[in-house]
């Protein structure tokens, strides 16, 4: 249930940048183009964390509810955490799926808290996206630049039917690596060996562990 160290600080180091995809969903405009709304409010949250001297010391319950109020309400976790699962998403029950996404989340959040207080002189750079008109799933690649090499960040997301029509991230390319799939070879490793049950279990302990480090 870990990842690569190397990987690890990779997507620990632009969390602040991670976080910014989102604000309330009234505030969004319809017809925003996906790339514009990931560069504006890159360019917002930033600013904002940067005023937050708790964030920028860790503080970990500003860091969830930061999350909780700007970040979930545009990321479509739901599907974020069944393509982590994988083919084990379908064998779960309804309560096992909800477990699942609760303690999926709650590791996200945990791991990469402290990356909030890595804010400081970064840029971001919008990469031309090519997207047709009518494209209901997007690639958004950027580069941020400021301490040390080039991050590259990719926002995989996908447009939402209905009323207020919108954009919801799914998956995230640090460095070339995508989250979901990282996570998805670690717990079909689990659901092989333990199956569902076993998976929620190892989830649990290790937001335990990391929540007894602090």
């Amino acid at each position: 249930m870990t990842m690569n160290r190397r990987t690890l600080g990779r997507l620990a180091a632009t969390l602040a940048v991670a976080c910014s995809v989102a604000v309330p969903w009234a505030a969004l405009a319809a017809d925003e183009a996906p790339d514009a709304l990931i560069k504006r409010l890159s360019t917002e949250v930033i600013g904002t964390v940067r005023g937050d001297k708790a964030i920028q010391a860790g503080d970990l319950n500003k860091v969830i509810a930061l999350v909780d109020k700007v970040v979930m309400p545009n990321v479509n976790f739901r599907r974020m955490t069944a393509a982590a699962v994988g083919p084990g998403w379908r064998q779960a029950s309804p309560e096992q799926q909800k477990r699942l996404q609760e303690e999926f989340k709650v590791l996200l959040v945990r791991t990469y808290a402290g990356a909030l207080a890595q804010v400081s002189d970064q840029t971001i750079t919008i990469k031309p996206m090519r997207a047709a008109a009518d494209d209901k799933d997007v690639l958004v690649r950027t580069e941020i630049t400021g301490r040390g090499d080039p991050i590259q960040l990719d926002y995989r997301l996908e447009k939402t039917p209905g009323q207020g029509v919108g954009w919801k991230i799914y998956n995230l390319n640090v460095m070339g690596v995508w989250l979901v799939e990282t996570y998805r070879s670690q717990f079909a490793t689990e659901i092989n060996a333990r199956g569902v049950d076993g998976l929620i279990e190892a989830l649990v302990s290790r937001n335990k562990t990391n929540a007894a480090k602090g």
